[in-house]
């Protein structure tokens, strides 16, 4: 279950909730009987309707990036959208993007690639700047090195720059949030815990550098 309460559909706000509710999950109360078509839980919009404001300001960023105004190009735009969810470990963002890609005519086997995109030899120049780019962006926090932005502005204009940019930091967010709150895909524990040693083991001796 995610971290906050989920809203049903009797206390969801009418203005911005409900007709998300009705988009998505038809008459269904998606507290009550959960799943979308792609095969999530539902649960981000259900906890996001918490906050109307919040909801609605999510879900108008959703319409930014797939507006047909945009000058980026949506493959690579959601090559950057895709690497923000692996690399910040988010499986919800991940997946999702996986299969936006796939709906952008991206074959399986690229897709199966992107986790070593640095190694693939299927992805050509612009991809590959683009993944570097939103790698910088998200792994290293935004620091980009001067030679790098030198490449990108020579193959992209100022616009496209500036749309991958947003977007890319955009689901990046929304992969760190998706992982704090626990919603879809990222319900899971920490892999990361200590492993318990065996009955007999003694820290003491472990930590004996004489040993």
């Amino acid at each position: 279950m995610p971290r906050l309460r989920e809203v049903p559909r009797n206390e969801a706000d009418a203005e911005v909730a409900l007709p998300l509710y009705k988009l998505l999950f038809g008459e269904r109360d998606p507290v009550v009987d959960p799943g979308t078509d792609t095969g999530t839980p539902g649960d981000w919009w259900t906890v996001f309707a918490n906050s109307p404001d919040t909801l609605k300001h999510a879900a108008q960023g959703f319409g930014y990036y797939r507006n047909p105004a945009r000058q980026i190009d949506p493959v690579l735009r959601e090559l950057g959208q895709t690497w923000a969810g692996y690399a910040v470990g988010s499986q919800f963002v991940f997946s999702q993007h996986c299969k936006s890609l796939r709906g952008l005519g991206v074959s399986d086997e690229k897709i199966a690639a992107l986790p070593t995109w640095q190694t693939s030899d299927l992805f050509n120049a612009r991809e590959r700047l683009v993944l570097a780019y939103a790698d910088r962006l998200v792994t290293h926090r935004g620091r980009v090195p001067d030679a790098l932005f030198t490449e990108l502005k020579a193959e992209f204009s100022d616009i496209e720059i500036l749309e991958l940019t947003y977007i890319t930091c955009l689901y990046d967010m929304h992969a760190v949030m998706s992982k704090a709150l626990r919603t879809e895909f990222d319900d899971r524990d920490d892999p990361i815990v200590e492993v318990a040693a065996p009955e007999d083991f003694s820290a003491r001796d472990f930590l004996d550098t004489g040993r």
